[in-house]
């Protein structure tokens, strides 16, 4: 073989070979990444408690003494300052979780009685009509909203909103605008959802929950609720 076979020979051989030890070196650290990732190791749990202890915690500087078998996620459960506290209760009796009642806390149907509520630090947090103006007028199809059941004021949304799988509808208690976000029920979604949006809950505080839509018309004692159960954890010792 010439010089210049030789040559040929070996560029050809690089020009494939270069490239297939860049893709196997790639596969191995992928592998050795995916080994890691995967590796026994604590993992955060997120499952429910019967235990009612007291829990002392912050959340955006403000604090808050919670029973044990309200708080959602186990680090929560851990005290300390926190980004945000996921609770659940029962609908209307506001029972935190227990063994008994585990199948309901579980359950998912239509009419599910356990409403969710997320507490989360917020230090710039907006008020209702601050977010019915800027976050959700530009996409409904009427600003002024029309009649809706219950006594609330009810919005649709535009085709290619992002928001065309809901309705929003507000109403007012105690003064205060509620606005609730609720998924339009469906044969595929026969379970739907409403969510009252965040409001301010204190200085550096946002409060939203989530109930099932088969309770609409009960917004009024589902907001008193809320309300009352999130002010009796707030700076004192719950009972």
């Amino acid at each position: 073989m010439s010089q210049i076979d030789q040559k040929e020979t070996i560029h050809q051989h690089s020009g494939w070979l270069v490239p297939a030890v860049f893709l196997s070196a790639i596969l191995l650290l992928s592998g050795l990444f995916l080994g890691w990732y995967l590796r026994p190791g604590p993992r955060i749990a997120i499952a429910p408690t019967d235990q009612s202890s007291l829990v002392t915690l912050r959340i955006g500087g403000q604090a808050f003494t919670i029973p044990a078998n309200y708080i959602q996620n186990s680090a929560a459960r851990g005290g300390g300052e926190q980004q945000a506290v996921n609770l659940a209760a029962l609908f209307p009796s506001w029972q935190g979780y227990s063994d008994a009642q585990a199948p309901l806390f579980a359950g998912n149907g239509p009419d599910s009685p356990v409403v969710r509520l997320s507490l989360r630090a917020d230090s710039n947090p907006l008020d209702a009509p601050s977010r019915l103006a800027r976050i959700y007028q530009p996409y409904v199809t009427d600003p002024k909203g029309a009649a809706g059941p219950f006594g609330l004021i009810q919005y649709g949304f535009a085709e290619n909103s992002g928001y065309e799988g809901e309705e929003l509808f507000a109403g007012e208690r105690d003064g205060k605008l509620m606005l609730f976000l609720c998924e339009r029920p469906a044969p595929e979604l026969p379970s739907p959802n409403c969510l009252a949006t965040d409001q301010p809950f204190g200085r550096s505080l946002s409060l939203s929950w989530r109930f099932k839509r088969a309770y609409l018309a009960r917004w009024r004692e589902l907001c008193s609720g809320v309300n009352a159960l999130a002010t009796r954890f707030e700076n004192k010792v719950a009972n």
